[in-house]
């Protein structure tokens, strides 16, 4: 972000409003905009200043719970939003905030700098991406060499009987992580199987929740430790988070990931239909995918960049865990089928 970007967003602001009729109001440049994001959401306020010096645009957060939760709630408010732009809806959740008609399209001008992958999983240009990512199960390290117990290694093994009542995973209806679990069951599983699996893993045990936040620092051993079950699904950069935040440090991560149960997500920023400041905000998503921004995201947030030459930290590439075929459902099957799925779901594993 530069002189550059301010001069073209207060051009593009009056030509906005030159080109106007008299029945629609021009947009004057806003003394602040809102970004709303889920409660995860860990970047600190001066990681938009530069983004205020050059624009005289300040940047106020505002969270609104797990990234399902602020989907239902962007959904109740559609067109007359609590915020601008809205950060965190992912692949899983993409196809239920377009139906919501959520966001405005917008074209940022760092597209071409973007995984072309994730930008391939948005049509007309209705989002960003911005982070990348692999949900998996995740266990505590220390529980299972102290009960010398081999900590399992695909999908099909937390149906073991030495599993058993070990598992929490986050409601799919609720939670996006959740979701995405569910998800890499039903790629696992097939269309026709997953709920079969369900009710075996009901039946050994597994508990849920509602949210990433409860499942993992209030049921999961490992990290905090407030938790007795020693497997929890959680993402493939929760390792060196716990080495980055223990003190003192240690040599190796206390959490492990099973890679063979990792589902890829993919994280976007959109405009959101009904702010009074669409250019501004467009410009606001510019600057969340610029390089420098883009780069402090692996050691806040704990994901990967969606920018293809954000420069990765040493942590990442000695703790995280990056699957290199992690499982997938199609966009358009999540799109026609997770409603579905999360009520077929409910019916198995909640009710």
């Amino acid at each position: 972000m530069n002189r550059l970007v301010a001069t073209a967003l207060t051009l593009v602001l009056a030509a906005s409003a030159c080109g106007s009729d008299s029945k629609q109001a021009a947009e004057v440049a806003p003394s602040s905009l809102t970004l709303v994001a889920y409660d995860s959401f860990s970047l600190k306020p001066d990681s938009f200043d530069a983004f205020t010096k050059s624009t005289g645009i300040a940047v106020k957060i505002v969270t609104a719970g797990d990234a399902g939760t602020m989907l239902s709630k962007a959904a109740l408010s559609a067109g007359n939003p609590e915020g601008d732009v809205m950060w965190g809806i992912d692949n899983t959740l993409l196809a239920r905030a377009q139906q919501a008609q959520v966001f405005s399209p917008y074209k940022s001008s760092e597209l071409a700098a973007l995984s072309p992958t994730a930008a391939a999983l948005v049509s007309g240009n209705l989002v960003t991406p911005v982070d990348e990512g692999d949900v998996c199960v995740n266990y505590d390290i220390a529980w299972f060499e102290q009960k010398n117990l081999d900590p399992p290694a695909t999908l099909d093994d937390l149906l073991k009987p030495e599993y058993k009542d070990l598992l929490v995973v986050e409601n799919p209806a609720a939670s996006s992580t959740g979701l995405a679990f569910m998800l890499a069951t039903i790629a696992h599983a097939g269309d026709s199987a997953w709920q079969q699996y369900w009710t075996s893993l009901r039946g050994n045990g597994v508990k849920v929740v509602d949210s990433w936040d409860l499942a993992y620092y209030e049921q999961f051993s490992g990290s905090t430790g407030k938790g007795d079950r020693p497997l929890v699904v959680s993402y493939g950069t929760s390792p060196p988070a716990e080495v980055i935040f223990a003190d003192p440090r240690p040599d190796r991560a206390t959490t492990g990931v099973v890679d063979a149960t990792c589902f890829h997500q993919v994280e976007f920023a959109g405009v959101l239909r009904g702010t009074k400041y669409p250019t501004a905000a467009g410009t606001l998503i510019d600057y969340l995918v610029s390089k420098s921004f883009q780069e402090l995201l692996p050691l806040t947030l704990f994901v990967y960049p969606a920018r293809t030459d954000a420069v990765l930290p040493a942590e990442f590439n000695d703790f995280a865990v990056r699957p290199a075929d992690p499982l997938v459902v199609s966009p358009s099957d999540i799109e026609t089928k997770s409603k579905d799925w999360i009520a077929t779901w409910t019916n198995l594993v909640v009710r």
